[in-house]
């Protein structure tokens, strides 16, 4: 992975080209070379990563630092975050002068920021793969046809299944289609009907991420924008076509309580009352093996009843909500120029195949299907072809913050509302929270 001295040159006028990007006209901002990179010799870049780079992928961090130091001149400082108080250091840092040139958020965690002015626009152009960015992670890089962060890596979500209960029921494949994945579930469901706990296909009432998608899958969406105002679009048809396709399969398939979310799921199937569910890619692992002490991070795993049975693959015409993270320059960085060439080395093409070989789903959709030649990442990386991301408004979270989606979704299953009713119930909150003053 390491790229030899002797190209340094090449690399000065080619690799790390990028234009002016939000320069806030600093003295302290790096010039510009005569090969057209920027000089930045006696320069110190500080980027804030978050630990997962530290733990599986150090090396394509150290080799995009390196070629970055040979283009410009200037030296890397990458302190590594935890997600427990990542935010919280972050808006005591912004809040201040001495900040970090690169930072790194979860994609669902940009937006706030983008609104809020804290990140420089960017030059979508000068960045490779831009073209074909995965939408579940660019979506909160856009605002008003600017961009202000770069996509960096993906998680996908699949299905999930026993493969022991397949067999037993007499299910030779993955589902290939929607309508296999609904026959899969009925044998599942017949063959396993003496245990009054079995749920075919798991699915917890409040998991919105799952029932949003079946809304993507009909056309449908959850807010647009008209004109300076987002309007709710639960309501719509196709929305609710897709609200009752996944209230009809969680009613009939799954034994899920419908007042929690997601967040157990994984822990839930390894007890071994549940045929499939819908999870990120790397449940799958935390289903097979669990911790010792779930209170402790580093007791050793054990193998729980579902050790060695479970395969994943594509849920078919269902499209995946990803999680991930991308990349941006802070508006008062003093070197916002060097920031975006960094940025540019560790999401380029050689830096995206080193998070393919550590399982990460790189960037972009052209880059996909080298990442399902790893075997690790084959079904999240074909799951991920087909992604969305919520409505990037400006108090987006504030929505999710009143569990919205979640009342309407639990409202729904016990009845206490049609889908028709809680669709327009949400609209109703989603346009109050929305356009707020």
């Amino acid at each position: 992975m390491k790229r030899k001295i002797a190209v340094a040159a090449a690399l000065a006028a080619t690799l790390l080209g990028v234009a002016a990007c939000g320069s806030s006209g600093s003295d302290d901002e790096a010039a510009t070379s005569a090969t057209g990179a920027v000089d930045g010799k006696g320069k110190t870049l500080k980027v804030w990563l978050m630990v997962d780079a530290e733990t599986a992928w150090k090396g394509v961090v150290e080799d995009a630092s390196k070629r970055f130091t040979e283009a410009t001149g200037a030296q890397v400082n990458v302190e590594y975050q935890q997600w427990a108080n990542h935010l919280t250091k972050l808006d005591a840092t912004l809040a201040g002068t001495d900040v970090p040139d690169v930072v790194e958020l979860g994609n669902t965690e940009f937006s706030k920021y983008v609104f809020n002015g804290g990140f420089a626009e960017l030059n979508k152009g000068d960045f490779e793969n831009s073209d074909t960015w995965l939408t579940g992670l660019s979506g909160a890089c856009e605002l008003d046809g600017k961009t202000f962060c770069v996509p960096y890596y993906a998680g996908a979500r699949v299905l999930i299944y026993r493969t022991d209960l397949f067999k037993s029921a007499g299910i030779a494949d993955a589902p290939k289609t929607y309508a296999d994945f609904l026959s899969a579930a009925e044998k599942l469901q017949t063959a396993n009907a003496k245990d009054n706990k079995f749920s075919a296909f798991y699915m917890p009432g409040q998991y919105w991420y799952a029932a949003m998608s079946w809304v993507k899958s009909k056309g449908g969406e959850i807010a647009t924008k008209d004109g300076d105002k987002w309007v709710g679009q639960l309501s719509s048809p196709a929305s609710q076509q897709g609200l009752q396709e996944w209230v009809d399969v969680t009613k009939k398939y799954s034994k899920a309580d419908v007042t929690k979310n997601e967040n157990e799921q994984a822990g839930i199937f390894a007890q071994g009352s549940a045929g499939m569910f819908y999870g990120n890619g790397w449940e799958q692992g935390v289903a097979e093996e669990v911790r010792k002490d779930p209170n402790d991070p580093n007791s050793p795993l054990v193998p729980t009843k579902v050790k060695g049975k479970l395969a994943a693959a594509p849920m078919p015409e269902i499209p995946s909500f990803l999680g991930g993270s991308n990349l941006g320059v802070t508006q008062k960085s003093a070197n916002k120029e060097l920031a975006a060439q960094w940025i540019k080395a560790f999401t380029d093409s050689k830096s995206m195949e080193g998070l393919i070989k550590a399982n990460a789903l790189p960037n972009s959709t052209a880059l996909l299907d080298k990442a399902a030649e790893n075997p690790a990442i084959k079904n999240p990386a074909l799951a991920a072809k087909s992604s969305w991301f919520p409505p990037n408004a400006e108090k987006w979270a504030d929505v999710e913050k009143a569990s919205i989606l979640q009342t309407m979704l639990t409202d729904i299953l016990t009845g206490k509302k049609t889908v028709a009713d809680g669709a327009k119930w949400a609209d109703e909150q989603i346009n109050a929270t929305l356009n707020e003053a």
